[in-house]
């Protein structure tokens, strides 16, 4: 017999049409917010990258590959590790189909890694993918947009999603979830963790590249097309404790210490 409440049709229908409502609030606000987040103003991007492609050599404005607009999103495979992160290719499974239509509506999506691009394209086969893929080991790029660290910046405080951040909780946790995550990828909590997920928006006008817009940390959980579906679905995302997101960990963390979520 089933502990969850269980109602009469008529009081199954009175439920359901209040959730509706607030259904398409949350419709109403998330298309508001669309249309803030497009009207952010653009930040010129002035330094050169060079990125290495399945093509060969290319520069930010190159990976448009033709197209005004351009979506990375930050998949977390350093050069050290030796397969890439279980959640991002959980993401990368729900976007891997759909890349093609962005396509024809003027956006190029790819992901950019610091791992060599010979690892990526490997593991890219391994599992089927059909997404470009660029590896940023010989630049600044993931440095310079928050989602790579140093070992010397773990040991003091990080910059992600905006602000500034202790690790060493997490860092100092030899068990538990991001310990096992990081086992996966064949490194150590603190290897795993010089790498963050992440997203970001480019536009190219008249040759000039623009940073529009960015989100890391739960502000990726609108994007992991699973997630939709789960919500929807009797038990939910139904985590309990098994490794998941590192980033969700994260912010839990910073719940129970009192800090920003």
């Amino acid at each position: 017999m089933t502990e969850h409440k269980v109602g009469t049709r008529d009081e199954w229908l009175a439920a359901r049409t209040e959730l509706l409502e607030r259904e398409k609030d949350l419709t109403r606000r998330s298309d508001e917010l669309a249309r803030q987040r497009q009207e952010l103003p653009w930040l010129q991007v002035e330094k050169e990258y060079t990125f290495e492609t399945e093509q060969g050599a290319k520069n930010l404005a190159g990976l448009f590959d033709g197209r005004s607009q351009l979506l990375v999103y930050h998949f977390m495979f350093g050069p050290e590790y030796t397969a890439g992160c279980p959640s991002c290719s959980s993401i990368a499974d729900c976007f891997d189909g759909f890349v093609v239509h962005l396509d024809h509506h003027d956006v190029t999506m790819l992901c950019v890694s610091r791992a060599p691009i010979e690892k990526l394209q490997a593991y890219k086969r391994r599992m089927g993918w059909q997404f470009p893929w660029a590896s940023s080991l010989g630049n600044d790029f993931n440095f310079d947009f928050d989602v790579s660290f140093t070992e010397d910046q773990q040991r003091d405080t990080v910059t992600y999603n905006y602000r500034s951040q202790d690790f060493t909780p997490i860092l100092e946790a030899q068990t538990g979830p991001v310990a096992e995550q990081a086992a996966t990828t064949g490194t150590s909590p603190a290897q795993y963790l010089r790498e963050a997920p992440g997203m970001r928006a480019f536009a190219l006008s008249e040759g000039v590249v623009y940073h529009t817009y960015s989100a890391y940390a739960r502000g990726l959980d609108g994007l992991w097309g699973l997630y939709q579906w789960l919500d929807r679905a009797p038990k939910g995302r139904n985590e309990g404790d098994p490794p998941q997101l590192w980033m969700r960990r994260h912010d839990e963390y910073e719940s129970a210490t009192g800090e920003r979520p």
